[in-house]
């Protein structure tokens, strides 16, 4: 099937740049078009095609205009993979920076998270899979506690994932020259496909949802 995107044109980054500061409404208007064009449209081709390749990554979004400046200097978009488990896409002057995020979870994630954490088995394959991913120059981030939450003893051997009440493992993929051809696409797949172990153990234990031809 023909690709539709072929990438970022070099006169996006142009756009982005007029629009950096904060840009005056009348402004933002008078590169809305452009905007539109070279930076928004992108990104939606760019996550079609990803969907064309794994049915997986069906279910996007991709932001449109905000009143806040900071929307009209950054394209964002997302990939929904279970409930508040996506991975994040935003384009800006910097480039591409792709996240694999668990993120404004609702109590029964946390709690359910929490368990999955302090249990042997499943801990023990998180922090297999967050250190796979530093290895490969993912930072890990997100809301931390100062201190593990109530009911867990400080010196619990997985206090530092305990204190998460978010994970996010991002990696900025930089801009260049692929990010005005269609290899964008495949920078993309390839970091999901990194990410893939991260977010299928997040959509298991946090969301509870199991692979179709998975165990019940």
């Amino acid at each position: 099937m023909p690709r539709q995107f072929t990438g970022w044109p070099v006169e996006a980054f142009d756009v982005l740049l007029r629009l950096q500061g904060e840009p005056a409404r009348e402004q933002r208007e008078r590169h809305r078009k452009d905007r539109e064009h070279l930076v928004r449209r992108p990104m939606i081709a760019l996550l079609d095609d990803l969907a064309d390749l794994d049915s997986a990554y069906e279910d996007f979004s991709v932001w449109g205009f905000q009143k806040d400046h900071w929307w009209w200097q950054h394209q964002c978009g997302i990939v929904r993979m279970s409930r508040n488990v996506e991975v994040s896409l935003r384009f800006d002057l910097d480039g591409l920076h792709v996240r694999g995020v668990w993120w404004y979870p609702e109590p029964a994630q946390l709690a359910r998270f929490r368990a999955a954490v302090a249990d042997s088995g499943r801990g023990d394959e998180l922090v297999g899979v967050v250190e796979s991913l530093k290895a490969l120059g993912y930072e890990i981030t997100g809301d931390v506690m100062k201190r593990p939450p109530r009911g867990f003893p400080p010196d619990h051997p997985r206090s530092d994932l305990l204190r998460h009440r978010s994970l996010i493992a991002e990696r900025p993929l930089g801009g260049g020259n692929w990010i005005h051809t269609t290899a964008a696409v495949d920078r993309v797949r390839g970091t999901c496909e990194d990410l893939k172990p991260f977010l299928s153990w997040l959509t298991l234990h946090v969301n509870d949802v199991r692979p179709a031809d998975g165990p019940r």
